[in-house]
């Protein structure tokens, strides 16, 4: 089983129980340590103490555990706006928001498209641009797939 999956697992019931959804686990080695990120939402959003709290909680499950051999820093972050859509349910989420969709390669000469997400499956996605163009593309094409930020 991979460490993300075996930490998921162990995290679930807890960040649940608190009112949580745990919507990602990411263990990554960012500026020479290993960090175990978990990512959290909640309806209105998620402040620095719900992160707090559930970093709080989870900590000493982790140390019972003991699911990753090397030391690691322990890290609970909120999605965050321009989270890119990596599984089904930030499609879910992101449905009827403007997306920036980035691909490996250029289609009719544009690597980048920007347009409301309407559809998705396992496989691809449908945006509609603000012109009503209507674009599927298949996520293993995709180099990013993200909210799109006005400024």
């Amino acid at each position: 089983m991979k460490t993300t999956d075996l930490c998921e697992q162990i995290a679930k019931p807890i960040v649940e129980s608190m009112g949580f959804e745990l919507c990602d686990v990411e263990f990554l080695k960012e500026y020479g340590d290993w960090v175990l990120t978990y990512y959290i939402d909640k309806e209105g959003g998620v402040t620095i103490d719900d992160c707090e709290a559930v970093s709080r909680a989870l900590d000493p499950v982790l140390d019972e555990a003991d699911p990753i051999e090397q030391e690691y820093v322990l890290s609970v972050s909120s999605l965050g706006i321009d989270r890119p859509l990596k599984k089904d349910r930030d499609f879910e989420r992101a449905m009827g928001k403007e997306m920036q969709v980035k691909l490996y390669a250029p289609f009719e000469k544009k690597k980048e498209w920007i347009g409301n997400l309407i559809a998705f499956d396992a496989d691809g996605f449908t945006i509609r641009t603000e012109k009503g163009r209507e674009l599927t593309f298949f996520r293993k094409d995709c180099a990013l797939i993200r909210p799109y930020i006005r400024f």
